[in-house]
């Protein structure tokens, strides 16, 4: 398995990844899309079945592609995957979908990426039935610190939504968690993980190195690596 060097800034979610020096990134490719899973130096991938792209007439075909793409070897976790009540199927739908991607993930053992949108109460409630043994982060997370705190505490890694971590309003949110659930993510958008490191560093009063140590460790933490 790829592993970030030490000093790289990591990505932890984007999406279709070009190499950049001195940057490793998580590309998550999308079962729904027409591109496989790519095997590029400084880049690993998840594979999942995203709620938005999901339907009734579509999800055996997609979950077949799904078991296929993670027999690829750059594939380290499965997702994103999760729930959405503003666009995607009915949500019996999306948790059907949901529980054989948790199914995927523990059977081959990979870390779950989770989407979620206003849904909140379902994803505690999955975790709460499914006592998942791998760990799972949740991307793009813009909520509130007592939410954050309570995703944490059920052993959940958090990863902001890159718009929202660049905002002053973000400081206090990453001020109170704790640094070794924290992840960083351009989520594929216009933006550079380096300006958000350096928004998070202040946020910390880190220097940046001591930042990407700290993330770098929280990576080989989540994926259960060895970081000799």
């Amino acid at each position: 398995m790829k592993v970030p060097e030490p000093g790289d800034f990591i990505d932890i979610h984007t999406h279709e990844a070009k190499p950049v020096k001195g940057i490793f990134a998580l590309d998550v490719c999308m079962v729904h899309e027409e591109r496989a899973p790519v095997d590029i130096p400084g880049i690993v991938c998840s594979a999942g079945i995203h709620p938005w792209f999901l339907t009734e007439a579509n999800k055996t075909v997609l979950l077949d592609r799904l078991n296929e793409f993670l027999t690829y070897p750059s594939i380290v976790a499965v997702g994103e995957a999760g729930f959405d009540k503003i666009k995607g199927p009915s949500l019996e739908i999306q948790r059907i979908v949901f529980e054989k991607q948790v199914e995927l993930s523990e059977s081959k053992e990979m870390p779950l990426v989770i989407h979620c949108v206003r849904a909140w109460d379902e994803l505690l409630m999955e975790h709460k039935k499914l006592k998942p043994h791998m760990p799972w982060l949740v991307h793009g997370f813009r909520g509130s610190k007592d939410l954050a705190v309570q995703l944490i505490n059920k052993g959940m890694y958090i990863s902001f939504w890159f718009d929202f971590i660049v905002r002053p309003e973000s400081s206090d949110l990453v001020r109170n968690l704790p640094y070794d659930r924290i992840f960083l993510e351009t989520d594929g958008a216009d933006a550079d993980i380096r300006d958000i490191y350096n928004k998070v560093s202040v946020d910390l009063s880190l220097e940046i190195e001591a930042l990407k140590k700290q993330i770098r460790a929280n990576y080989f933490t989540f994926f259960n690596l060895n970081d000799n």
